[in-house]
């Protein structure tokens, strides 16, 4: 790990959102370990430190599910600042009501309710975590927090160029024939734009090559579509940002997803690179025969 690295510890209260930090954290590129045992913190970040500059920021949950071995966590921490090792302890705390709340919604157990009340194990873990809380870099208090706010939040504070979108972009061609991407946000049907496969010198050729772009791009209502499906997908790239959404995959499809669908994707990702977005183009059924 270089000088701009980070290596962050999540802790706090059970049912406070660290498996939400966690994957919003993923999503912005940190290699996460979730319910790593605190005596192996030390030797783990010498690992990483270790590693090339392919792992660049680095995220670990210690929480009380880690049961006896979280009782030394405290010690650790000490540990770690003795060895100069450099860290970040981001702390997650929430009402007792909220955390109750969230307990009954998911029915599960909590890590320290040894008798089964709620409210018993609520206040062991919160006093168990009392030192840890004291030494945290920043304290995030998720009681009236919902998902994409708390989201948010860590993308904002972590994400590693500033951008705080987070966001990949997706443009996926493909072929009505060959069933829709399951996995689209959005779907263009463009099977009303003339279509190259009804031109001899045009069949066999793709969307990608400029013989077929120079065909569709040639008409009034291509350029109309065009202007129209740009300004649609301006208007709601922001308003996913908002809500916190990391992926957009958005699908354009034609017949056979060769010719239409590949150039209009090839046209959008281009379109969208502005958004300052990982934007990529993938032709899912370019290759197959016709």
């Amino acid at each position: 790990m270089n000088s701009s690295s980070r290596f962050l510890i999540i802790t706090g209260m059970s049912g406070a959102g660290k498996s939400q930090v966690m994957h919003a954290l993923e999503d912005i590129g940190f290699f996460c370990v979730d319910n790593l045992p605190p005596a192996l913190i030390p030797k783990f970040a010498d690992l990483c430190a270790l590693t090339t500059n392919s792992i660049q920021n680095i995220a670990v949950v210690v929480d009380s599910r880690g049961g006896e071995f979280f009782r030394n966590f405290n010690s650790i921490l000490s540990e770690l600042k003795l060895k100069g090792k450099n860290y970040e302890l981001l702390f997650l705390e929430a009402s007792n009501d909220a955390l109750i709340r969230r307990y009954k919604e998911t029915r599960r157990r909590h890590p320290m309710a040894k008798s089964g009340l709620l409210s018993e194990g609520i206040a062991l873990e919160r006093n168990s975590l009392e030192c840890v809380r004291s030494q945290a870099t920043i304290i995030i208090d998720t009681s009236n927090m919902l998902p994409a706010t708390l989201r948010k939040k860590i993308v904002e504070l972590y994400t590693r160029y500033g951008d705080t979108s987070g966001m990949s972009i997706n443009i996926i061609s493909f072929g009505f024939k060959y069933g829709l991407p399951i996995e689209a946000d959005l779907v263009f049907d463009v099977r009303f734009l003339p279509n190259p496969y009804y031109e001899p010198e045009l069949k066999k050729k793709t969307g990608n090559e400029q013989e077929v772009v120079d065909y569709i791009s040639s008409f009034e209502i291509t350029k109309n579509f065009q202007n129209r499906l740009v300004d649609f997908i301006d208007f709601l790239i922001p308003q996913y940002k908002k809500e916190g959404k990391s992926q957009l995959i958005i699908a354009i499809g034609c017949t056979g997803g060769m010719h239409r669908s590949v150039y209009l994707a090839n046209y959008l990702e281009e379109s969208c690179k502005k958004h300052e977005c990982v934007t990529m183009a993938i032709h899912r059924d370019i290759d197959k025969k016709k």
